[in-house]
């Protein structure tokens, strides 16, 4: 039966235009995740509408069940159901999140999620918003770095990095979908839950309207910069390190901590960067609580927690 696609839809509107140019520039077959949220239902539904009478099997659309709450695999296989009346493959993956060692839960499912979406895809696309950009803004202020996202990084693809959430929760009222209402999202001892009910409308209040849109547009900005600034290959030599301009060189090191997923902050940077600057025989670096960086001739080592 052919999916039922409003004839006015604003909202829908503003999730199908972005998707269109994403689609234009898809570099292989793609994995969609859907959680069966408002903002990875109006991408999937952007998907389908703009996919209406093409070609569709470059693309599959991958339901994660992380199996953390009782009757996941329900919601799974819901979202899994409106993916498939909308004409595109779904299937739903089953995963175990197995926490590392000073992980945090939200951590340890994202990297989970995100390699099951890789196995199905060349490109991994997700509903990223701009109230999560501006959260991840603010999320890595507060660990000491700006950080933010772009709408195309390495495999990973955001067509709706610019697009608002009542734009996404509005696309399913006008496609007549219920989206499912994560119980996570309510939890505010999870840093994220805590910026979005919490404190970016309290930071609204203090300018007398929208916090959202200047703390995107600012990480929008840092974004490009982190792109344009990185090293373009990672470097774990001292000497070379040493050589480099210090901001340069604490951006290879981000780099290089980055490569094996460990957290960075501001004491452990300059104590990382003495080993290069100021060699005096140092000891290793602690790095949360699973890894260390150690000089060993000459070169940087980041070596796992005995």
């Amino acid at each position: 039966m052919e999916p039922f696609w409003p004839r006015v839809s604003p909202h829908f509107l503003a999730c199908r235009r972005p998707v269109a140019v994403a689609l234009r520039e898809r570099r292989g077959a793609v994995a969609v995740g859907l959680s069966g949220g408002a903002d990875s239902l109006a991408l999937v539904a952007a998907l389908a509408a703009e996919l209406r009478g093409k070609d569709s099997s470059f693309l599959t659309v991958v339901c994660v069940n992380h199996q953390l709450q009782p009757g996941s695999r329900v919601v799974a296989e819901r979202a899994a159901t409106h993916a498939r009346a909308w004409g595109l493959q779904a299937t739903v993956v089953d995963v175990d999140v197995d926490k590392h060692p000073g992980e945090s839960l939200e951590a340890a499912a994202r990297r989970v999620r995100y390699a099951a979406l890789a196995e199905h895809g060349d490109e991994t696309w997700v509903a990223h918003t701009a109230e999560d950009q501006a959260e991840t803004l603010l999320l890595g202020l507060l660990r000491g770095h700006a950080t933010a996202m772009l709408p195309r990084s390495g495999s990973v693809v955001r067509p709706l990095l610019q697009v608002r959430r009542e734009d996404t929760a509005g696309a399913c009222a006008e496609l007549g979908v219920e989206p499912w209402q994560d119980p996570h999202n309510d939890r505010e001892d999870f840093r994220r839950v805590a910026l979005r009910k919490d404190i970016i409308p309290r930071l609204g209040e203090i300018i007398g309207g929208d916090a959202v849109a200047p703390l995107a547009q600012a990480a929008d900005a840092v974004a490009e910069d982190n792109a344009e600034l990185e090293p373009e290959t990672l470097t774990a030599n001292c000497a070379e390190l040493a050589a480099l301009p210090a901001p340069r060189r604490r951006r290879a090191i981000r780099a290089l901590l980055h490569a094996h997923d460990a957290p960075v902050t501001k004491e452990a940077l300059r104590e990382i960067e003495a080993l290069c600057t100021h060699w005096r025989g140092q000891g290793a670096v602690t790095i949360g609580r699973r890894l260390e960086v150690v000089r060993v001739g000459g070169t940087l080592s980041v070596q796992n927690v005995s």
